[in-house]
């Protein structure tokens, strides 16, 4: 059984479509990441779910019930906003305690509660401490914990992380996924973040203008893209036109490769992640290998990266230091492509984004 069911949710502003038929499984349990570029539709879509945003068609299921026309508050959803949205003016307990509190529990189930989401979410003692002398990450906390208060059937987070410092954000990405394999319960998060998504996710919803692209597991979405959008938005990759040039065989600027998967006529995009580029010294010929020139070259510690101009379209590659080749900038080398890492896209060019 599936705890959460889209089936074809659209959202239309007048004219605009804000988001096509969006339709997705979330099975119970999972961490999900709806991802994509600033105005893609995911914030509208996680609104939707959330019952703040009447979608223009297509239905809402969580459990076998359909939720599309239930109000906000009878949903049974937790939510942290990007603003946290907490109340200046009350304690950290008192934030966590006013979602029971307007539902009229007694006073001592309030504190009892919060005080143990305090200690859920490793702040204990810190019931009694004004919201306005909490660190940004203790924040974050709190609103977590105020979210949880009710025990909701689904945790939604609207770019939750977005406002915090990158050592504390990177740490925060580690607890918020831990405390939801603790608890067990089935979370949306909202991002623009790549690798946010691809720490904490089970599955990652790759969203552009509207439309999802590709639903699946981090590790899927990064080494078997559906498109050219997803490959190209998801870390760093070489996107490649090509021409079939004969069985197997596709003809791509500086030479031809020879791959499996190949469509029998007609024009593929491949993928080639930097990682899975291979750099030669020049001279070095074989079987998917194009002669290229170095135009930059720089060492990252881990690894060097090289930006290598071949036949007008740069490839960047990533090797190991030990694996450099003794080359110059303007010096000539060798790249390879290994026919397993050469992923075969549909015809079409990536999509412009946000940075």
């Amino acid at each position: 059984m599936s705890a959460l069911v889209l089936d074809g949710l659209t959202k239309r502003y007048g004219s605009f479509v804000a988001v096509h038929g969006a339709s997705l499984r979330i099975p119970h349990g999972q961490f999900v990441c709806l991802l994509g570029p600033s105005g893609c539709g995911k914030t509208t879509l996680l609104r939707m779910i959330a019952g703040l945003e009447d979608p223009s068609g297509g239905r809402l299921i969580i459990d076998d019930r359909d939720i599309t026309d239930a109000p906000a508050h009878t949903r049974e959803f937790g939510m942290v906003f990007q603003s946290l949205a907490l109340f200046p003016h009350l304690t950290a307990g008192e934030n966590i305690a006013y979602p029971l509190r307007i539902r009229g529990a007694p006073r001592a189930e309030q504190k009892r509660r919060a005080e143990e989401l305090l200690e859920l979410v490793r702040l204990p003692g810190a019931a009694d401490r004004p919201v306005s002398k909490l660190s940004g990450g203790q924040r974050q906390r709190v609103a977590i914990a105020r979210a949880l208060a009710l025990s909701p059937k689904l945790f939604l987070l609207d770019e939750p992380l977005s406002a915090l410092d990158a050592k504390l954000r990177e740490a925060m990405q580690i607890e918020l996924k831990q405390l939801q394999q603790r608890l067990g319960i089935t979370t949306i998060v909202v991002t623009h973040d790549q690798r946010e998504a691809m720490t904490m996710a089970d599955l990652v919803v790759v969203m552009s203008q509207g439309r999802i692209h590709q639903a699946a597991p981090p590790m899927e979405v990064y080494r078997q893209p559906a498109d050219a959008f997803v490959a190209d938005f998801i870390g760093m990759t070489n996107l490649l036109d090509g021409e079939i040039a004969g069985p197997g065989t596709v003809a791509v600027p500086g030479g031809t490769l020879a791959l499996p998967g190949l469509p029998p006529s007609g024009r593929v995009l491949l993928s080639v992640r930097p990682e899975e580029v291979l750099v030669h010294p020049a001279g070095q010929e074989g079987p998917n290998r194009l002669s290229g020139t170095l135009a930059f070259m720089r060492d990252l510690g881990a690894s060097v990266e090289f930006r290598i101009d071949v036949a007008g379209r740069e490839i960047v590659a990533l090797s190991r230091p030990q694996d450099r080749p003794p080359v110059q900038p303007g010096g000539r080398l060798t790249v390879e492509f290994p026919r397993e890492s050469c992923i075969v896209l549909p015809p079409a060019p990536p999509v412009e984004h946000a940075p």
